[in-house]
């Protein structure tokens, strides 16, 4: 793939194949990559095989809206399979996460191992000098190279699920919504005719879809019943298996209310799996951190440490200020001017200064779990 400088001045030599999803966002980024002179293409990436006679994820209505956007823009559309690809990479990492009773992101690493490493190569294979997607992220060439900045619309930002894709595959991208916001790219969609104008934005994990998060997950992992318990060890009722359940969570419990106890909600403090008991408590300050230890980092751009940034442990999470060193065994040490709630293992935290998003790494250790975080045989 070639640097975007040398085709500044005539992108009609420039080709970008944008990743289709049957959305209304990867329709409205083929289009003005089209209205920018590019040479544009799209590809539809198929990343999960249902073997039960039902599809979850809807591929097969996603194929036929992503198609009939590309008839509609006159390109082509190219379909790839990567269900191997996401089984190895992703799914089979999100089953030992939950088998270690942390809470993993899959769409982070989607991101990573899928849509922008098994569709770059393969673009490359089709010739295209870049990809693109829909994501709501704003990518700024300057002397150090590329950066990756936060979207214009603040409830649609995106930049926090790519903290942990290598920077040299970024400098391959291109996002064109970054400057856009959601309700102006609906708007032109319908003004394009595009059937998709008003479809749903998806939401959940695709390989899940619209089955009950617990129905899928006892498929792969069995069920472990155990003892409920406040932080005192007063037994209060019983869990189903303590993969179910994470950090903060407050519906699904079902202990309801305790004769002689408050009537305030019950929340996850912890999940000990030495006696296989789930912990729970009513006061939400034991669920506060005032740091955490990261692990994987991927950094962006160059930073020196010990760092003053911002960062956010989940998305859509307002920004909280922090300072970055390291610690032992190439994990970062990162302390919070504020105590943050319910930060859970296997999670991820996103870097920032001001709007540019600077890395990332997994969340591996706080001190609100110390207790919880040894698990035999793991």
């Amino acid at each position: 793939m070639h640097d975007a400088a040398n085709h500044q001045n005539d992108r009609s030599n420039t080709s970008v194949i944008v990743g289709m999803s049957g959305g209304v966002d990867s329709s409205v980024a083929a289009h003005l990559l089209q209205q920018q002179g590019y040479v544009v293409a799209g590809l539809f990436m198929k990343n999960w095989d249902e073997d039960d006679g039902t599809d979850y994820c809807t591929a097969t209505a996603d194929l036929a809206d992503a198609q009939a956007t590309c008839d509609a823009l006159n390109i082509p559309l190219h379909c790839a399979n990567f269900a191997a690809e996401y089984w190895d990479n992703v799914f089979e990492y999100f089953l030992v996460e939950y088998r270690k009773l942390r809470t993993p992101n899959p769409d982070i690493l989607c991101n990573r191992e899928i849509k922008f490493r098994q569709f770059v190569d393969y673009a490359q294979t089709l010739g295209a000098d870049y990809i693109a997607t829909g994501h709501y992220v704003k990518r700024i060439e300057n002397t150090d190279g590329v950066i990756i900045q936060k979207g214009i619309d603040d409830s649609k930002d995106q930049s926090y699920f790519l903290q942990a894709v290598p920077a040299q595959q970024l400098q391959k991208c291109l996002f064109p919504l970054g400057d856009w916001l959601k309700a102006d790219v609906r708007k032109l969609a319908s003004k394009l005719g595009l059937k998709n104008h008003r479809k749903k934005d998806s939401t959940g994990i695709c390989f899940i879809g619209e089955r009950r998060f617990a129905d899928f997950l006892r498929t792969y992992i069995d069920d472990r019943p155990g003892p409920i318990t406040d932080t005192e060890g007063r037994l209060l009722g019983d869990h189903r298996g303590l993969h179910y359940y994470t950090i903060g969570q407050r519906q699904g419990i079902n202990i309801g209310g305790k004769a002689g106890r408050s009537e305030l909600p019950w929340y996850v403090a912890g999940k000990c799996a030495g006696d296989n008991r789930l912990e729970v408590t009513q006061d939400e300050n034991t669920l506060r951190s005032q740091w955490l230890h990261a692990v994987d980092v991927n950094w962006l751009t160059d930073v020196a440490l010990p760092l003053r940034c911002t960062a956010k442990v989940r998305y859509r999470q307002r920004d909280q200020l922090c300072w970055v060193e390291r610690a032992c065994n190439n994990a970062l040490l990162v302390r919070f001017d504020e105590p943050q709630r319910a930060v859970a293992e296997g999670q991820y935290i996103a870097f920032y200064d001001d709007e540019q998003l600077l890395g990332g790494g997994c969340i591996d250790f706080c001190p609100q779990l110390y207790k919880y975080t040894h698990l035999p045989g793991v």
